[in-house]
């Protein structure tokens, strides 16, 4: 597997293989699945200095697995961003993810000089919690009604590592 930043051109492969996955990303994630949505996600992911993303990518032909992003990236003394990220349906199950994120995190805690990252979940996501832990997070606590998913207030569990974890 490999990363790289998402580009304007990754738009027509990304939202198609969406549109293939939505029995799997939902109720959970609701990544762009039309040219505009995705014109416009990309467009944030490269002109704001607090967010970033990355493609995950089978070297063999370079074909999407999923992405990862890192968003609210906060500098000075508190280092840290918050983890988001989608297997595509096709890829699911089998490992390529744990290989991607384990890349961006190699990634964060190095060019990018985070000291902290946190994977925000909501505890019925069991696929996106095993991918947490095998990568080493730490499940740091619960929070009630923290982010607003698929039109109401949902729980979610946090999910913290930091780059001396890692290490």
């Amino acid at each position: 597997m490999g990363i790289r930043p998402f580009t304007p051109e990754d738009g027509a492969e990304f939202t198609a293989r969406v549109r293939e996955s939505k029995d799997l990303h939902r109720p959970w994630l609701f990544p762009p699945d039309t040219a505009e949505a995705y014109t416009a996600y990309v467009r944030r992911l490269i002109e704001d200095p607090a967010r970033t993303g990355f493609l995950v990518c089978e070297k063999h032909d370079g074909s999407l697995a999923g992405f990862v992003t890192v968003n609210n990236i906060v500098y000075g003394a508190f280092r840290s961003g918050a983890l988001g990220y989608g297997a595509f349906a096709h890829a699911a199950g089998r490992g390529l993810m744990r290989e991607g994120l384990d890349l961006v995190i190699g990634y964060a805690f190095g060019p990018m000089r985070l000291h902290r990252l946190e994977i925000n979940v909501q505890p019925r996501n069991t696929a996106s919690i095993a991918l947490a832990r095998a990568c080493g997070f730490r499940l740091e606590g619960f929070s009630p009604r923290m982010l607003f998913v698929d039109g109401d207030w949902r729980d979610h569990e946090r999910w913290a590592l930091t780059a001396e974890m890692r290490a």
